[in-house]
């Protein structure tokens, strides 16, 4: 029987769905694939010493991507495009994670995701970083394909 080795977090791509730039999938990371179960609280009629807690919803967090900055971007023009001229046009995306042959393992589809927030790290001179810029997206939600 052969054994289990979980996948490294680290070799990944990100694609946006009909924005086809190369330099746009070179992501460091990833943060925000999350789901979780919404809920609503629901006071005991008659009895103060009780709080029911009853389901409603999946929630999915906004995705928080990062990278070093480029300087010419089909991402960035989109993210302008949505939040600095607000004409939002959302789009699907694509978070591969790859295995050492470059193909996917697993693949996280986000569906009708815009962008909340674009932001570039403090820029300093006595450190010795990139430039990093970071992308907020909003989203209804994922599904998952594992390969």
């Amino acid at each position: 029987m052969a054994q289990y080795y979980p996948p490294v977090g680290f070799h990944f791509l990100v694609e946006f769905i009909g924005l086809a730039d190369s330099a746009d999938t070179r992501f460091t990371e990833v943060g925000g694939l999350t789901v979780e179960m919404g809920s609503e609280e629901v006071i005991e009629g008659g009895e103060n010493r009780f709080v029911q807690k009853y389901p409603t919803r999946a929630k999915y967090p906004e995705l928080v991507l990062k990278r070093g900055l480029l300087k010419s971007s089909a991402v960035w023009d989109w993210a302008k495009q949505c939040i600095v001229d607000y004409r939002i046009e959302p789009r699907s995306v694509d978070i591969k994670l790859l295995n050492d042959a470059h193909e996917p393992l697993m693949t996280w589809h986000v569906v009708g995701a815009w962008p909340t927030k674009w932001s570039v790290a403090d820029l300093n001179a006595s450190n010795n970083a990139v430039a990093v810029e970071s992308l907020q997206l909003a989203y209804q939600y994922f599904t998952v394909d594992k390969s």
